[in-house]
């Protein structure tokens, strides 16, 4: 449904007088009404759940109702899609909800629910109401798709194997044309009053009716990635509101996009490199001979795929779409030994081995998956809670920077945010929150984060007053709910009982 239809769907409030954060007080006191997600025919189709057979068929869904603009209570609202998975122990046990975003920005919090259960301990799933949502914007909540979505995509393949600063006056003309195609047709589908207000400031007032409509006193909350500047700045905005929130693979609030760009570069580059590390001392496959070996012996590799790309269930698969895929499974450091053996079987030649179809396989049907959509939802919010970095000369600049702070990868982290160059103004939130006024805070940072690099959680926990960082010394984007067990009793002992790690905890790593 796009967000014209959705919007003309939802009645308008009355007057209602605003509180000091311009929330409209009148959309306070609502109740979800809860129903089940998925008819027994949709479950059955969905096929098996591994670990929980029941989550499916336990999980409810519903609405609550905010305001577009939170200033202007008497204009247009929508409805947020929420799911619950109830707490299974008994009443004298359970303690209100747990509330999970899972990032982005873009990513649905009910697809993620329906796609299987939490691996969370029994513990927590006895004691919590198990609650995500799709923010505003995303999903079932108004989710739009931008038509030019892909409008950058031919431009950034012209510039792949062009050295940053070697990129001519007509590629950048054609990349800045495409990005200001891509901003156009979101103007064009949504209209300038719902891009102004995709910002995190006004999901961070969304959770806040959330969290009154599950009729909690106080927000109980894990957030990854994005999730954790939704949560910063939700224990600045509301520290009263404020009961445990955990923030795992912490978002930089302080910088702009450029630098963000640049830095994100660096850690996918970190990342890798403790990837070649354990294929060389670890993985029972790798076609590394040697850490110093290695930029080389992947190049070959690389240059190898260019030559003859693969071919998986009609798509390509050439240098960048391995590239793709490789920094993509980065951030799940369980899949290393699997990233390992299919280089290692790539350069052996050994492409048709039933292993490396089916690997191969899979990252072609996820990239398929309801293109466009997050891509809309991710760039609506970075730009709407940024400052236009500049002209493209200036993203010329940071990409060269990003280059060379990631041979490997390069630096597309930059050119890819060039419609925010071109986008509509927007409220933005504070840039630093500090919230001097909230609970103990709980930040989680993996020491190899291809995503948030460390240095973010270092950061973040420094930057809020009543945060305590925790350390995992592995790979991998964020590290809570992953299977690593410290990791999880700590943050479990956090959320359950109110026990802060002591200062400069850390984890092993798992590999």
């Amino acid at each position: 449904m796009t967000v014209g239809t959705a919007l003309a769907l939802v009645a308008t409030a009355g007057f209602a007088p605003l509180d000091e954060w311009g929330h409209a007080r009148s959309f306070y006191g609502q109740h979800v009404d809860w129903s089940p997600c998925l008819t027994a025919d949709e479950i059955a189709g969905a096929g098996p759940v591994e670990g929980d057979p029941d989550w499916r068929a336990r999980l409810e869904c519903g609405t609550v109702t905010v305001p577009v603009d939170h200033g202007d209570p008497n204009g247009r609202t929508i409805e947020l899609a929420v799911v619950r998975h109830p707490a299974q122990g008994p009443a004298e046990q359970r303690r209100g909800s747990l509330v999970f975003n899972f990032g982005g920005p873009g990513r649905a919090g009910v697809a993620q629910f329906e796609s299987g259960p939490l691996a969370l301990s029994r513990r927590v799933r006895d004691s919590y109401d198990l609650v995500s949502f799709d923010p505003r914007g995303v999903g079932e909540s108004a989710g739009f798709t931008c038509p030019a979505w892909d409008a950058m995509e031919r431009p950034l393949e012209a510039v792949e194997d062009v050295a940053p600063a070697d990129v001519d006056h007509d590629r950048l003309q054609d990349l800045e044309s495409a990005a200001r195609r891509f901003t156009w047709s979101c103007l064009d589908e949504v209209g300038e009053e719902f891009l102004a207000n995709m910002g995190t400031v006004n999901v961070v007032r969304d959770l806040d009716l959330i969290r009154d409509a599950l009729g909690d006193d106080r927000l109980t909350y894990a957030g990854f990635s994005y999730g954790t500047y939704i949560g910063a700045l939700y224990a600045d905005m509301y520290p009263e509101n404020t009961r445990a929130l955990v923030l795992d693979g912490a978002l930089r609030t302080r910088r702009g996009l450029i630098d963000d760009g640049v830095e994100q570069s660096r850690g996918a580059q970190t990342a890798w490199e403790a990837f070649v590390a354990y294929c060389l001392e670890g993985a029972p496959e790798c076609p590394f001979t040697g850490a110093e070996e290695a930029p080389g012996e992947a190049e070959a590799l690389l240059a190898g795929l260019d030559r003859r790309p693969l071919v998986v269930r009609g798509q390509r698969i050439d240098r960048h779409e391995m590239l793709t895929l490789l920094r993509d499974s980065l951030h799940t450091e369980r899949q290393w030994e699997s990233d390992a053996h299919l280089l290692a079987r790539i350069a052996l030649g050994d492409t048709r081995d039933p292993f490396v179809q089916a690997y191969l396989g899979r990252f072609v049907d996820g990239r398929n998956e309801s293109p466009g959509a997050e891509e809309s939802a991710f760039m609506a919010v970075r730009c709407a809670d940024h400052e236009p970095p500049g002209g493209v000369r200036a993203y010329q600049e940071g990409a060269e920077r990003a280059a060379r702070s990631s041979p490997f990868f390069g630096g597309d982290d930059v050119w890819s945010y060039l419609p925010c160059a071109s986008w509509p103004d927007a409220e933005s939130a504070a840039r630093a929150p500090s919230a001097p006024m909230a609970p103990p805070l709980l930040v989680v940072g993996t020491r190899n984060d291809p995503a948030t690099p460390y240095a973010w959680a270092e950061e973040l926990a420094d930057q809020l007053a009543t945060a305590t960082l925790l350390t995992y010394e592995g790979g991998g984007h964020t590290a809570y709910a992953g299977g690593r067990s410290c990791v999880d009793a700590a943050v479990d002992a956090y959320l359950l009982d109110g026990v802060v790690p002591e200062h400069g905890a850390s984890c092993p790593g798992a590999l």
